[in-house]
């Protein structure tokens, strides 16, 4: 929960943003207009910054220091700075009558939320969107902020380390529908295990049924969109008005992935479409589509609109993409890495199509995955094992992958991203097909001029 600055000091708020070209809570984007808010963290405080933001030409500043406060007295002194973000999103986002979904899960969040703003772009002409991986307690309330007072639809990510963040970000952003991608293991350090990791990213589903149980929310009109592939998020989502959608008793559904750069599905008609080329690679990605064409037809586009959409759909930074280098056939997947992806991505990578590459000519290159705490050490060697055991050849990046395959002959490993890219200098590779897997930071991408 957060609290709601005073009556008096959130009209000033009001007032001001109303009179603004916009929020910032960084004074390196500070401009004429700008509603500047002071936020702090461990390592800096927004308050000292506040003078210099009105120097910007900021229409005006937000701090939650009484001593600032009398150094600058048009600032708007506040009880707490980010409560007063928050809060200030949270009124802005009640003025949209528009549907607002919000999406969170382990993995795949801003691949999907991409897709589903090309599906619903498709039909309606303004859908807004997190941009970039703001997800956070205040990349969401920025995101709001920065939507204009009509849209036709809004998609909020929301993201999470611990257990009670998620539950904050539906209290600030109020979506109308909600999304879990899926739940698996990433971020165990901060939600305390698998458990801990269910029970934070369920905190989205809490949200809709604390709505229906105070009576907030009425009727049986599907609120949120559940992959019936996923046990786990059919348990999770009980007595929640629901759709249900990715398995051939719960269309639309992808059909037997053969081909990783090709798609076909079946809509809610059971009418097939495809093979259709697409630029997205993996199973778990069709699975994505699959959310964004589930969401598309709920809310009237067609199943042509949702086909020519998802097959025009780039990914980029870093997420799911192939590419070409003169040498070798690259699947770039480096932004983030925990290990249901890694699972996932090798499972995948280790049955794809290799036209491109010689029949002994696979490559796992695997970056250290964060955010692991006291599971890091048997994580890394079970997807060590996994990736020995698929067949294909083995390269891993970062001491706690490097830890792991010191038993392992078959492994070459190193420290970090340069001294991979000096032995791949040192001895070129050549018709490979090599997937690059990692979190964010490793910076395996780095590696591509040396493939």
């Amino acid at each position: 929960m957060f609290s709601s600055p005073k009556d008096h000091q959130f009209q000033k708020i009001q007032s001001a943003f109303a009179n603004s070209t916009g929020v910032t809570t960084d004074t390196r984007l500070a401009s004429a207009g700008k509603l500047f808010f002071a936020l702090k963290g461990e390592n800096f405080d927004g308050n000292q910054y506040a003078r210099q933001a009105l120097e910007q030409g900021c229409c005006a500043v937000v701090i939650d220091d009484a001593a600032v406060a009398n150094e600058i007295p048009e600032a708007i002194l506040v009880e707490d700075g980010l409560a007063a973000l928050q809060s200030l999103a949270q009124w802005h986002r009640r003025k949209w009558t528009c549907p607002v979904l919000g999406l969170t899960g382990s993995n795949g969040k801003t691949t999907t939320k991409e897709l589903l703003k090309a599906v619903l772009r498709s039909h309606y002409p303004d859908v807004q969107a997190t941009h970039g991986n703001l997800n956070n307690e205040i990349g969401v309330p920025l995101t709001l902020l920065g939507i204009g007072a009509n849209p036709d639809m809004v998609i909020i990510e929301m993201g999470a380390n611990a257990q009670g963040e998620i539950a904050l970000l539906a209290e600030v952003a109020e979506p109308t529908h909600g999304i879990i991608t899926n739940i698996g293991r990433a971020h165990l350090e901060g939600f305390g295990g698998v458990e801990g990791v269910i029970k934070g990213k369920s905190e989205l589903f809490d949200f809709f049924r604390n709505q229906q149980n105070t009576g907030k929310q009425k009727g049986d009109e599907p609120v949120l969109f559940v992959n019936a592939a996923h046990a786990i998020l059919i348990e999770q989502s009980q007595s929640i008005p629901r759709l249900m959608y990715g398995t051939p008793k719960h269309a639309p559904y992808a059909l037997d992935v053969r081909n990783e750069k090709s798609l076909t599905w079946v809509d809610i008609e059971n009418n097939q479409h495809g093979p259709l080329p697409c630029h997205i690679a993996g199973a778990h990605n069709f699975e994505n589509m699959m959310t964004a064409a589930a969401v598309g037809l709920h809310f009237g586009v067609s199943s042509d609109q949702c086909s020519r959409a998802l097959t025009e759909y780039l990914p980029d930074n870093n997420r799911s993409q192939w590419m070409r280098t003169e040498s070798n056939n690259i699947l770039l997947d480096a932004y983030n890495a925990n290990p249901s992806s890694m699972e996932s991505a090798l499972a995948f990578f280790a049955s794809s199509d290799n036209e491109n590459a010689k029949p002994t000519g696979l490559v796992a290159i695997l970056g250290d995955m964060g955010e692991l705490g006291s599971y890091a050490s048997a994580a890394h060697d079970e997807i060590l094992n996994r990736a020995i055991d698929s067949g294909v050849e083995v390269l891993t990046v970062g001491p706690l992958f490097s830890s792991s395959a010191s038993t392992r002959a078959s492994v070459k490993a190193f420290d970090t991203t340069s001294d991979l890219i000096s032995f791949l200098k040192a001895n070129p590779m050549e018709g490979k097909q090599v997937l690059l897997k990692g979190s964010r930071s490793i910076a395996l991408e780095k590696a591509i001029i040396a493939l």
